[in-house]
Formats: C-alpha cells, structure tokens, sequence
C-alpha cells in the first residue's frame, strides 16, 4: 500500500476529492437546477478552493479543461465510467489508460469497482491492471467501492458497504470511497474492515447545508479521513461557501454550527 500523506492527495492527512464525472454519469439532469454548473470551467474554478485536495474528471474534461488550471488543481483521472443510458447489469468502461493520465497531468486515479455486479471479475481484473500500472508511476489509487448489481440485495446495508471496503483492501486501493452506511457506530466498522486503506465519504445528492455537514462530521467522527463530494458542491449556487464550511469542518476539526457559520459570510 503506498503511503498518500506525501502525496497531493492529501492537506494534513485529510482529503477532500471533488467528483465531476457527473456528466458521463448521470446525464444533464444534474446540471438543471444550475445550469453554469453544465460548464466544465464553473467547477474547474471551484476546484481551485484551497479546501479542494483534488479534482477528479473523466479524460475528455482533462484534455480540454485541465491545461488551463495546471498550477491551481490537482488532477486525479477517473479513469471508468459508463452513462445512465445503459441497462444492462451493472458495469463502467474503462476510458483511458494509467500512462495517458499521468501524460495529461493527473497525480492519482480513481477507479469504480461494482462489488456484486456480475462483472465484478473483470472490473477486478480491470482494477489490477490499473493499479499495478499506478504503482510504477508512484501515483494513489481511490477506488469507488460501490456494491450494486445482481449480487447484492440491498446496497445500503452496513455490512454490504464495509464489505466493498474491505475489498479495497484486499485488491489494493489506497483511498476507498463508500456510501453513508447510516451512522456513526456503521462508519466505524467500515473503517475498521478497510485496514490501512484510507476511507472517505461519497457526499452523495444534494441536501441542505446542515444535513449535508452534519453526515460529514459523523463520517469524521467515525474515522474517516475527508469526503469525495459533487452534487454537494456544484449543485449550489455558491459552490465556494460550502467549500468553506468543508474546509473548516474536515481540516480544522470544527463544529457543525462553526461550519454552517462559515456559509453565511
């Protein structure tokens, strides 16, 4: 396992990952109730927060934004991905290689694993491939550990998510993102089952500023070393402010009304 404290990745041992994949993933719905957050340039902007330990796109938003925010972002390429317009079992095209990532400027990887999917072998053949080739460039691995797929009945499940967590470990990953298994004493467990793996939050949809904060000082509480966060951030107005309430509760250890204090200024 390769240590990250050294790394980009990380501000003090924490982590706050910017997810914008949403495009590739979920289609324009996301982008609706504000609609600037359609242009890749409106979160290549708030990626440049001091909060924000990295940003990670898929390898088109790279080629064409990146370049420009070079000195200011710190890029991780996630690597697979697959549109909601597919209906097949559940599984993510890889769509590009280790080797052109770090060409264009990434300095980690992020790569989806559906535990349960009955493409879970390949996606873990997938996984090794990229891994192994990370590992010669000296870059971390996040792995998107997220059970779903004819295997798995309920994919919220405590024992379900701290099981694809455990699976991190196992195969490798570095950084594990997870689901909210629902409370505190669950978080600990998937901590716990993840090992020497680092665990963060998958932020989930948009909810208001104090649930949206409150689930996040839970993870912390719990363990958890920062968050993997979009529709949190992009889908407000004001991505900036819950930046800095972010920024506050995950690096400064603050208290969810000092971090909903920091959105008001």
């Amino acid at each position: 396992m390769r240590p990250i404290d050294d790394t980009s990745l990380t501000r003090d041992g924490k982590m706050l990952i910017l997810a914008y994949d949403h495009g590739l993933e979920h289609g324009p719905a996301d982008f609706r109730d504000v609609p600037e957050s359609a242009d890749p340039a409106h979160v290549f902007d708030a990626a440049t927060h001091p909060a924000v330990t990295s940003l990670a796109v898929q390898k088109g938003l790279a080629e064409a934004y990146y370049p420009s925010y070079e000195d200011e972002v710190n890029l991780m390429a996630k690597l697979n991905g697959t549109s909601n317009l597919w209906m097949g079992e559940y599984d993510s095209a890889v769509n590009w290689s280790v080797d052109y990532a770090v060409d264009v400027g990434a300095e980690a990887i992020g790569f989806t694993l559906y535990n349960g999917s009955n493409h879970e072998v390949e996606m873990a053949e997938e996984f090794r491939q990229a891994q192994e080739r990370a590992r010669e460039h000296d870059i971390p691995v996040v792995m998107w550990a997220y059970p779903r797929g004819q295997g798995v009945k309920n994919d919220t499940k405590p024992e379900v998510i701290a099981y694809g967590a455990r699976q991190a470990l196992e195969l490798g990953a570095d950084v594990v993102k997870v689901k909210n298994p629902g409370s505190k004493t669950a978080m600990e467990h998937t901590v716990d089952m993840a090992g020497r793996t680092k665990v963060i939050m998958s932020g989930g949809s948009k909810r208001s500023d104090r649930e949206f904060l409150q689930s996040v000082k839970t993870a912390i509480d719990a363990g958890t070393v920062g968050l993997a966060v979009g529709r949190n951030v992009f889908q407000r107005e004001q991505p900036e402010r819950i930046l800095d309430a972010l920024e506050q509760l995950i690096f400064e250890e603050a208290s969810v009304e000092d971090a909903l204090a920091a959105t008001e200024r």
